[in-house]
């Protein structure tokens, strides 16, 4: 009887500036092992899924301007789920990306009474606003090479005005929530197999207004940071440059991308050619900022416990919405000479064999994954 139970369902909700997205999954049921039964108790399989767009104004740069019209397009949205009806109001909701500070920082081994009063006096030092205006939080991050004499900790902050307003629409919405998580988190728990790199990744997600970076080794993310860079940008680039609307350079900018590997030096009277030409601006744009953020990673951190000769950025994940472009991953692997790749935001929720071939294709995945983190963790807790 699910209303007695002391750990409720809770399903994932990432609330961002243009549209929300809702994921809520089960417990795998399908048995794929014979000889190892125990080990598919870790696997999940989609129960639900939906997502709703947010009028522009309700919602502007992570801040909740509207939180009545907030609510009422999650009540629309709930309605309006594919797959299996949610039969809870718990939820596990992201935060903005863009109005939060993270970093990882060392402190001596303390008792745990000490610690916490410890880190909101040494948060002090890494956060930009009065310690009493953010809602602080923290976890200890493990090495993953050589012992530590000391901890690691990765220090999360967020002002109490963006999470009280989140909080305060869910609540309109009927929603209660178990936890709010920074959107990096979520991202980084549905990318990273096991949630451990032995190396430094990059993981870039390409959503509708913003592009945010994350880097993530060990155990932990290590940097994040995000840029006006969307998909909304190439949009408006496409439709200037081709004189056409901004639903129909959507349209043609998923019909022909930029090409492959090879026809990068198109004719400019092809269809991608002049796709190419209008998104230069942008591209360019972008792959500058990934390298100032590779750079500013290898020169600003030296301590987070890897094996030997595993410092550098090694491979490139893509996901959100924007991933989809034809031909990016080709064209920013021969830009920066690294691995860039599509993300598989079911690494950690389906077994081996089936994640190639979840029950929506991974391409319509790529816009979910901050809500596939979010659902991993409320059907692992």
């Amino acid at each position: 009887m699910e209303f007695l139970s002391l750990k409720p369902e809770a399903f994932g909700l990432d609330i961002s500036d243009l549209s929300l997205k809702i994921v809520k999954l089960k417990p795998w049921k399908k048995r794929t092992s014979i000889l190892w039964p125990e080990k598919e108790k870790r696997f999940f399989e989609l129960a639900s899924i939906g997502e709703e767009k947010i009028k522009p104004g309700i919602v502007e740069a992570g801040e909740v301007k509207n939180e009545q019209k907030l609510a009422e397009t999650i009540k629309e949205a709930l309605k309006k789920v594919r797959g299996e009806r949610l039969k809870t109001n718990y939820v596990i909701a992201s935060l903005p990306e863009e109005k939060a500070f993270l970093q990882v920082i060392q402190m001596p081994r303390l008792p745990e009474e000490d610690l916490r009063s410890a880190v909101i006096y040494e948060a002090e030092n890494y956060i930009p606003l009065p310690i009493e205006e953010v809602y602080l939080d923290y976890q200890i991050v493990p090495p993953v090479y050589n012992h530590l004499d000391h901890l690691d900790l990765l220090i999360a902050a967020i002002p109490k005005k963006i999470v009280d307003l989140h909080l305060s629409s869910l609540k309109l919405a009927g929603l209660f929530p178990l936890a709010f998580e920074i959107e990096s988190q979520a991202i980084a728990r549905a990318l990273i197999q096991r949630e451990i790199s032995t190396c430094p990744l990059l993981l870039i997600d390409l959503g509708a207004t913003r592009t945010s970076f994350i880097i993530f080794s060990g155990y932990s993310l290590r940097l994040t940071s995000s840029t006006l860079i969307s998909s909304q940008t190439f949009n408006e680039l496409i439709a200037k440059y081709l004189k056409v609307s901004l639903a129909e350079a959507e349209r043609l900018k998923i019909k022909h991308g930029l090409g492959g590997k090879k026809e990068f030096e198109f004719k400019k009277k092809t269809k991608e050619g002049k796709i190419f030409e209008a998104l230069v601006p942008a591209l360019v744009d972008l792959v500058q900022q990934i390298r100032r953020h590779l750079d500013y990673y290898q020169t600003h951190t030296s301590h987070e416990h890897l094996p030997p000769n595993s410092k550098a950025v090694a491979k490139i994940l893509l996901c959100g919405g924007g991933a989809n472009l034809k031909g990016l991953p080709e064209f920013l692997s021969m830009e920066l000479g690294l691995s860039v790749e599509m993300g598989n935001p079911w690494v950690n929720i389906l077994p081996k064999e089936k994640m190639s071939s979840p029950s929506i294709p991974i391409s319509e995945s790529l816009k979910y994954t901050t809500a596939l983190g979010l659902a991993l963790r409320g059907a692992r807790e």
